[in-house]
């Protein structure tokens, strides 16, 4: 049968306990024990402005009121379109107060994708940024329901004297000015519901909480239903799994991004009902990054590999004691062995006793579901399942277990499991199945095996899927974007290798009959994409070509185009 933390192998977790009792209760309640437990811990750190718990417990509860007398009630969707700042965890934990369902989106999505997140959740209100106000607007003609437009503004949680300088600044003078109407000021809901008589708190511990995106097994956009329970027990997994007794009053850098499942289950919801404080990060820079290691002393750092490559290309960390970090856990795309041992040789000669911990895991189980013990790394290997998680590898396409040490598709069982995709029962059927234990199992569409000891290993994903800087692209889908450009014929998208992205995209073109390919005709195409797509999923590269190469039954050969460019690169 699949390995759980039951199996031998769990002495390397040290005094983990399995069999982890996790409370009937949504995230809002445990959030609100753990504020009791530790009120005058700093919550999260923003710019330098410190949160306590108990404020921030008086924070949800305003917007709660707010959210409410805006006619938000239990069930509703309110979609979330922010970077890391304070309003997106109000709103989130306000969201979860009331029985509503964030729909968590990327903040730099294109107008395009807003649109279709907003019609397929349903949404009745989108927070997002100042900044992004007209890429809404734009859209509203599409949508199918009367939505609420929130705008926060970074400027109003800046501590003085950062909120006098920020209008002076070159981001600050880019953003264009707001119209007097068609939307409603954060701030400005929440005063609205100062008097607002919220009813008792009456979720439950498997209700959706949240909905995430990915591309399931298809590659076609998927909304991941996520209830309280997988959440919360994300979170108890990873404090028992990360080494430490508690995590309370330790610092978490939260640099992934609060739509991301690393960086809301891990980066905040995690750190958060541990009592520890959140470092929030609105966005990534290597500068950014130095300054906040050596200025705020974080202990525990969760990233994709970039950000930990990123440490590589900090003038300014030289020389600097880093002795302070107590974890640091990479997931989201595969660590190279050759990045891993340049980290870990970082850290060491900057005083750092830790090494970087390898872990695995999907937003259909939020996020990590198997994590590299603290001081017993296997070559090569992503660790171990969490406490009261079970993995299987089996023959590809069926429920049939293999031996160890054979390679198949990885299964996952456990309380973090998803509830399924919404709205689409075919899908979720293909993914979530029962086996013959009686256990339902997540089919991750990855490959990987087992070792006898109960060390997963990962090889490659049995979707085509790429990559990029931890963001999951599905080449199809951007496919079908070139190709609905009125002067290509056909396009072909793959993933090359990139030292600091992972993987980057490279789009094969084949222009229309009589359409020259040129570098005018090459910007045309891009500009089009940067309308449809976030900007990390953007061609890095576009190359025209007469024709593709075919696969035997006619389809487009990518394997050979990746093989070709890889080679190139190689070459």
């Amino acid at each position: 049968m699949g390995l759980s933390a039951s199996a031998p192998w769990t002495k390397y977790y040290g005094n983990t306990p399995a069999n982890l009792n996790y409370p009937h209760k949504t995230m809002f309640e445990l959030l609100s024990a753990t504020a009791k437990q530790y009120p005058d811990n700093t919550a999260y750190v923003f710019m330098g402005k410190k949160t306590s718990y108990t404020e921030f417990m008086k924070r949800i509860d305003a917007a709660a009121k707010g959210l409410y007398e805006m006619g938000i009630r239990k069930g509703d969707k309110v979609t979330i379109c922010m970077a890391n700042t304070p309003q997106a965890l109000d709103c989130f934990y306000a969201l979860n107060r009331i029985g509503a369902i964030p729909n968590m989106i990327h903040p730099l999505s294109a107008a395009k994708e807003i649109a279709f997140y907003l019609n397929f959740s349903k949404s009745k209100a989108i927070l997002t940024l100042d900044q992004f106000y007209y890429k809404v607007e734009e859209i509203l003609p599409e949508l199918e329901n009367p939505t609420e437009i929130l705008i926060a503004k970074v400027v109003d949680e800046l501590p003085f004297p950062l909120n006098m300088l920020y209008p002076l600044t070159k981001g600050a003078r880019a953003v264009k000015k707001l119209p007097k109407t068609g939307y409603t000021l954060w701030y400005d809901m929440v005063a609205k519901g100062k008097n607002a008589q919220l009813p008792a708190h009456d979720g439950k511990y498997d209700e959706c909480a949240a909905i995430l995106y990915s591309g399931g097994t298809t590659g076609t956009t998927k909304g991941i239903m996520l209830s309280n329970l997988n959440f919360n027990a994300l979170g108890l997994q990873t404090i028992a799994a990360s080494g430490y007794p508690s995590v309370a009053g330790m610092k978490m850098l939260s640099v992934m991004p609060v739509f991301h499942g690393f960086g809301l289950g891990i980066g905040i919801h995690t750190a958060l009902i541990g009592g520890a404080t959140c470092i929030l990060i609105p966005q990534f820079s290597v500068q950014v990054y130095a300054d906040t290691l050596i200025k705020q002393k974080p202990n525990l750092i969760p990233g994709v590999p970039t950000l930990f490559e990123a440490l590589l290309r900090a003038p300014s960390l030289e020389g600097q004691d880093l002795s302070f970090l107590k974890g640091i856990f990479s997931g989201g795309d595969s660590l190279s062995p050759e990045l891993k041992k340049k980290v870990d040789a970082f850290l060491k000669d900057h005083n750092c006793s830790e090494q970087i911990r390898e872990g695995y895991g999907t937003t259909e189980c939020v996020t990590a579901s198997c994590l590299t013990p603290k001081d017993y790394a296997r070559d090569r290997s992503i660790g171990v399942p969490f406490p009261d998680t079970y993995y299987k590898i089996v023959k590809p396409g069926t429920c049939e277990e293999v031996d160890a040490n054979t390679e198949g598709e990885v299964c996952v069982s456990g309380p973090t499991v998803m509830l399924g995709y919404m709205d689409n029962p075919e899908e979720t059927a293909n993914t979530l199945r029962s086996h013959h234990d009686g256990r339902i199992w997540l089919h991750t569409g990855d490959l990987g095996y087992m070792d006898q000891d109960g060390f997963v290993y990962f090889r490659q994903r049995i979707k085509r899927m790429i990559v990029t800087s931890g963001y999951n692209v599905y080449p199809s889908q951007l496919e079908n974007i070139i190709d609905g450009h009125e002067k290509v014929l056909l396009s072909c998208v793959i993933g090359v290798k990139d030292e600091y992205r992972g993987q980057k995209l490279k789009a094969y073109v084949v222009p229309m009959p009589g359409i020259e390919p040129t570098e005018e005709l090459k910007k045309e195409i891009l500009d089009y994409c940067s309308h449809h797509v976030a900007k990390y999923a953007m061609p890095r590269e576009l190359e025209f070509r007469k024709e593709l190469p075919k696969t035997l039954v006619g389809k487009v050969a990518y394997r050979v185009l990746e093989e070709e460019a890889n080679a190139a690169q190689e070459g």
